[in-house]
């Protein structure tokens, strides 16, 4: 009961800071000057209404970035899951690639941005590669790590009790990593909406990236700011979803709270 109590009173003191800060925001536009900087948060919502209820124009441009972002997530998480797995299994791939591996996570990728545009065009496909960059390297340095970091003695078990290396990789690789997999795919969904996003304001027609370059060109600060409301948004949505499989898949795992117990 005095947890369920204490999870209540965080909860509204969140949501007593995010008032204040709302309120402190309209008042302090009430200045033109901070107003053509910050906007109106009245303003903004008139903006996300319009968008959802009274015009129904949002529907399309988000449905856009929402594919983009999805489809990188997958592709990324997928893609790095593998090679993490592959390069953490093969110590001799490992030292082969190391500096390559480096060079590529060191360099800037936003810079492959028109690279993409040349190779996959304007379409969805172009802010998917420039996502999945992102993504990528997240998840594979993540999973890479994982690997490494299982105990040798459980290995060693394993192998006295018969254990080949398909089942080595599929009952101890894969759910060692997974907690290690599971954190990196927090990050990775916001990355994910950057790279879509990014790629979106360096060459599109279409998406939510397009509406809030459209409203900085005509200086409608109110629209951009909307524009970053629902994309927080809707990468909150997609992070509560990550959380939810990982309390699904992970459901082995004791709380964290208890770890200390054992």
């Amino acid at each position: 009961m005095s947890k369920q109590f204490s999870s209540w009173r965080l909860r509204f003191w969140q949501l007593l800071l995010l008032l204040v800060v709302l309120l402190t925001w309209h008042f302090g536009s009430q200045d033109r000057d901070i107003a053509f900087f910050f906007g109106r948060p009245l303003e903004v919502a008139q903006v996300i209404w319009a968008w959802f209820v009274t015009n129904g124009d949002i529907y399309q441009h988000l449905g856009i970035t929402l594919s983009e972002t999805l489809l990188a997530f997958v592709i990324g998480t997928v893609a790095g899951l593998a090679f993490g797995l592959w390069l953490g299994l093969s110590p001799g791939a490992s030292a082969l690639l190391d500096p390559y591996i480096t060079a590529a996570n060191s360099m800037p990728r936003v810079i492959l941005a028109p690279i993409f545009g040349m190779w996959f065009g304007l379409g969805i496909w172009s802010k998917v590669a420039l996502a999945v960059t992102l993504v990528f390297f997240i998840v594979f340095f993540n999973v890479y790590q994982g690997v490494k970091e299982v105990s040798k003695t459980l290995l060693d078990n394993a192998r006295m009790l018969g254990a080949n290396q398909k089942q080595l990789l599929r009952s101890v690789y894969v759910p060692s990593a997974m907690s290690w997999v599971f954190s990196s795919l927090h990050t990775s969904v916001g990355l994910a909406f950057v790279g879509a996003v990014v790629g979106e304001y360096l060459g599109s027609a279409s998406g939510v990236g397009y509406l809030i370059l459209q409203a900085e060109g005509t200086l409608d600060v109110n629209t951009v700011y909307a524009g970053i409301i629902v994309l927080t948004v809707f990468a909150l949505l997609l992070d509560g979803a990550v959380s939810l499989v990982e309390k699904r898949l992970l459901s082995w795992r004791p709380p964290q709270g208890d770890a200390g117990k054992l």
